[in-house]
């Protein structure tokens, strides 16, 4: 693999790292975009999912005092039958129209929260399954699955760190399925491991940097990260359903 190539993959994806560690998720939806301009889909995804191990991992490290597996079970559990009916139900969706109400009720949803329109409400331990369902579920048909469990643990009231180490532990368990998955696909090949001396150093000092950014945020500051960064996720997702891809 030619060295600019090499270079470009890992800035990109340190860029994501970054964005991750601030907010703790939003790597892949960063950097997946850009690596598509130069490299494959089928390199740049198992390759995003390596490094988002990495990412997670030690976010869960540094935040595991805040780590509750009572709160990731829930989600975790949920997901594993959503994906199931995700898959099912993408052989007969319309792609197009689903991501467009999705997107539309992303941004919704997040221009509301930085209004100030939302609040933190009391949600028991069975909506926790539900977002983790509905995760999995669009995960599997769309390949855009976090929005609601972020939108669940943005409601919850939780401190910033607890929110940011459930998503953490979330995503990490969920990225071993993952990662497992592609390994037994045969997606994870040779070429992809290539890169990962090039890529993990800057992985981790990009998500590195963004804790450091983190530790200085209030909630306040946070929560909004997160809606901006929803915001970027339902106009992609309006722009992909209205090009029909």
């Amino acid at each position: 693999m030619p060295l600019d190539i090499q270079l470009s993959t890992a800035a990109v994806i340190s860029l994501g790292a970054l964005i991750q560690g601030v907010t703790g998720f939003g790597s892949a939806l960063v950097s997946m975009p850009l690596l598509l301009l130069f490299l494959d889909a089928k390199t740049a995804v198992p390759l995003v999912i390596l490094n988002g191990l990495l990412i997670t991992g030690y976010l869960c490290h540094r935040l595991k005092a805040h780590l509750e597996w009572e709160k990731i079970g829930p989600l975790f559990i949920g997901s594993l039958p959503g994906v199931i009916a995700g898959a099912l139900f993408l052989k007969e969706a319309d792609e197009s129209a689903i991501k467009l109400c999705l997107g539309a009720i992303l941004t919704g949803y997040s221009l509301f929260g930085l209004s100030g329109g939302l609040q933190p409400i009391s949600l028991s331990r069975a909506w926790g399954y539900v977002a983790g369902f509905g995760t999995g579920a669009i995960g599997a048909a769309f390949s855009a699955g976090g929005p609601p469990v972020i939108i669940y643990t943005t409601l919850t009231g939780w401190p910033k760190d607890s929110i940011k180490a459930t998503l953490s532990g979330f995503f990490f368990i969920n990225g071993i399925a993952i990662a497992l998955a592609h390994i037994a696909t045969g997606l994870t090949t040779g070429e992809v491991v290539g890169f990962l001396p090039t890529t993990l150093p800057g992985t981790l000092l990009g998500v590195a940097l963004g804790s450091l950014f983190y530790g200085r945020m209030e909630k306040g500051t946070y929560l909004r990260c997160i809606y901006f960064l929803l915001i970027l996720m339902g106009a992609l997702m309006i722009y992909s359903s209205l090009k029909g891809d």
